[in-house]
């Protein structure tokens, strides 16, 4: 029997899963492969070029499925920042049930209020219980607390999950979901038993049949374990968990030799190299790339419909028997 939670309540979604958003990995065949197997995908809005391109995406996943899609647009101070303005006038005009915020502080308000005045449900991303408060005070209807094991930006505060989410439970007034190093039924009942809503997974859809993703990309998280993932960009406080490889291994030398120096190693660092990666060749070592310590958890390439099903498959066995039979008369 499918396992409800408020997450499935709000969303009038099957399973407590969330696909979050990926760079590069976040297009319409996969989020809308997660919803039409029961949870909830979201498309990236800033890995497409513009509004229109984003408009045209989320268009393109309601065709493929008629079970809510939601859509990640993250926050982030820049040169040449996107036009957030716009992107956010798109899932507006398209009626998105539910979107994934992510980033920084300055400048959210407006977009949540924007966001919940159209009828969304919004969940933003937080690495910290102190940046979980300040996005309920702003009115967020969830969080997804991301722990130190993530892939992508995990904050400075290098906070595990298994800390993280009971500290949620204890101080916030709204709920959360579990996000980062999620991938198995006995993690979603764990986080269910923390007092989260659910699990937001994203290194574990990137090896599924849907993800729009080179295969050699897929076998290097199957081959890979938590020791596979390292940790750059820290020399200039804007920490990323990617893949270990030769690109990710120079990048820290440069830190290495001078700090706090960005230009020495942004050439290496470039989204259009990662995309590139992803999406044409297929090489696992000339980009730097962003994966989580999740990959010892990966063993194959199911759809999302088997990872899904498995996954809450194993979690409610896991509360019914297990966890049941632990308690002694």
């Amino acid at each position: 029997m499918p396992i409800s939670t408020v997450l499935t309540r709000a969303l009038g979604i099957t399973h407590p899963i969330i696909q979050g958003g990926m760079h590069h990995v976040g297009f319409a065949p996969l989020a809308a492969a997660v919803s039409e197997a029961g949870g909830v995908g979201m498309i990236t809005a800033l890995t497409q070029p513009s509004p229109e391109a984003l408009r045209a995406e989320i268009r393109l996943a309601k065709s493929l499925t008629d079970k809510p899609v939601g859509v990640n647009l993250t926050l982030l101070p820049a040169l040449a920042p996107p036009n957030y303005d716009e992107y956010a006038q798109v899932v507006v005009d398209e009626k998105i049930a539910v979107v994934e915020t992510a980033g920084h502080f300055k400048g959210l308000a407006p977009f949540v209020t924007r966001f919940k005045k159209a009828g969304a449900y919004v969940i933003h991303k937080c690495v910290a219980v102190r940046h979980a408060k300040s996005a309920q005070r702003l009115g967020v209807d969830m969080i997804s607390m991301d722990g130190f094991e993530c892939a992508g930006h995990p904050g400075e505060l290098d906070t595990g999950n298994w800390l993280l989410l009971a500290i949620a439970a204890k101080e916030l007034d709204i709920p959360f979901v579990a996000s980062g190093g999620c991938a198995t039924g006995s993690q979603l009942a764990a986080a269910l038993a923390l007092g989260a809503e659910g699990l937001n997974m994203g290194t574990r859809f990137m090896a599924t049949v849907e993800a729009p993703i080179h295969d050699n990309i897929k076998q290097a998280l199957v081959d890979g374990d938590e020791h596979s993932t390292s940790l750059v960009m820290r020399s200039v406080r804007n920490t990323e968990r990617v893949y270990k490889n030769e690109t990710s291994e120079l990048v820290l030398q440069l830190e290495n030799e001078q700090p706090g120096n960005f230009d020495a190693f942004a050439h290496l660092v470039k989204g259009d190299n990662y995309k590139r990666s992803f999406q044409e060749t297929g090489n696992t070592q000339d980009s730097v790339w962003s994966a989580g310590q999740v990959m010892a958890l990966i063993d194959d390439v199911p759809t999302c419909k088997e990872l899904i099903e498995g996954i809450v498959e194993e979690a409610e066995d896991v509360i019914k028997n297990r966890l049941n039979n632990a308690i002694v008369p």
